[in-house]
């Protein structure tokens, strides 16, 4: 089983990210269930505004979705700006569009099989809401959502103290990073044994 998280920070990978850092630890949580994977962050890729599989002239997305299509599972990695997830996270669901229109040998949509779940940090209101936002439209390009398939971390409301810096980091978040892991671990390894039928 392979897993790709996304980091969508708007930082470039010369500054720490707190969703990057939650990405990372839904990562080590995967490895528990023998699922290896990697972190990308999105804005040093070079990843074209659109809707289509390739934007052409130096588009960095052809080859994140490679990554993407050779996976089982995808996680998105989020901050929250202004009570919404980044745009970066934005940009990467509007690149995702172009998957309903892909399909595989069989008639499915190109990401049918596939497990999503999504990590969420910020200093403000709205984990829930990001979550939602982001698993609404995994789900709508083909991503399989499975029971608590997100995990998140939320300051105090006006505060200006980052995930990475918080210290040590709450029972709460852990536990339920490593569900995430175990869920989507679990549904990946269904879909794996016994694939959505053809349309």
């Amino acid at each position: 089983m392979r897993a790709l998280v996304l980091g969508c920070s708007l930082k470039s990978s010369d500054n720490e990210s707190s969703s990057e850092l939650l990405g990372r630890e839904v990562l080590t949580a995967l490895a528990d269930h023998d699922v290896e994977g990697e972190m990308l962050r999105a804005v040093d890729l070079g990843i074209k505004f659109g809707v289509s599989t390739d934007e052409g002239d130096g588009d960095g997305w052809p080859s994140v979705r490679e990554k993407i299509l050779a996976a089982e599972i995808l996680v998105i990695a989020t901050p929250i700006w202004m009570g919404q997830p980044s745009s970066v996270t934005k940009m990467v669901l509007e690149r995702l569009d172009a998957e309903l229109s892909e399909t595989d040998e069989l008639g499915r949509p190109s990401m049918y099989g596939k497990v999503a779940a999504v990590a969420v940090v910020g200093n403000e209101d709205g984990a829930h809401h990001v979550i939602a936002e982001v698993l609404q439209a995994l789900n709508d390009v083909g991503f399989t959502i499975p029971a608590g398939a997100g995990t998140y971390w939320v300051g105090e409301a006006m505060g200006s103290v980052d995930y990475k810096d918080a210290g040590p980091k709450p029972e709460t978040t852990g536990a339920t990073t490593k569900t995430l892991a175990a869920n989507v671990a679990h549904v990946a390894r269904l879909l794996a044994d016994s694939p959505y039928p053809a349309s």
